[in-house]
């Protein structure tokens, strides 16, 4: 039945709770996956007056899965992260995993907005993945890291997908100074 699917889907997905990321939460300690998509999601909520056309719930439902596959197979720092380490088709096989319970018009809504983001194929998409990666910046900027925490690849990463809106550029840039920020007061 429909309610069924719904509840075995959404008690899978509270697996998401449990993946934890390698950075670090203000707190010092390590912060989950559904975390940081709580406050990718808070984020875009908040950018709503600023999304000039975009559509806020699109915007929402895909910050809401755009990790939900890491339930399963867990989280890859972006420091070992490349196109050819097979990430983005193990994350959609896990999608499809996580998503068998739900009736079928939920289980193809959610793999098109999965598929959407992956291929950032919608404008809504496209920022989705920018606020992906700042989101991730910003954490770092006030995490708890550890001895030899590399700021300087936060400098680089995401720079693609960040560049694609004028107001990505704008968050981006208080990102990189909240970065360079941390650096100074850690003598780096």
């Amino acid at each position: 039945d429909r309610l069924e699917g719904i509840v075995a889907f959404l008690q899978a997905a509270e697996r998401l709770k449990d993946t934890l990321r390698s950075g670090s939460t203000s707190g010092g300690r390590r912060e989950s996956t559904a975390e940081h998509s709580w406050r990718l999601c808070l984020l875009a909520m908040l950018l709503e007056r600023d999304l000039d056309g975009l559509d806020l719930a699109k915007l929402l439902k895909l910050c809401l899965i755009h990790d939900l596959g890491e339930a399963i197979s867990g989280d890859v720092p972006a420091t070992d992260q490349s196109l050819a380490d097979g990430r983005v088709a193990r994350e959609r096989a896990d999608m499809a995993t996580l998503c068998a319970p739900l009736p079928a018009d939920l289980r193809i809504a959610l793999m098109a907005l999965w598929d959407d983001y992956a291929g950032a194929g919608s404008p809504e998409a496209g920022l989705a993945k920018g606020l992906d990666k700042i989101e991730t910046v910003l954490q770092h900027a006030i995490g708890a890291n550890g001895p030899g925490f590399d700021y300087g690849f936060n400098l680089r990463y995401g720079m693609a997908q960040t560049a694609t809106h004028p107001l990505l550029r704008q968050i981006r840039a208080r990102a990189d100074r909240a970065t360079r920020a941390r650096m100074e007061a850690e003598g780096r």
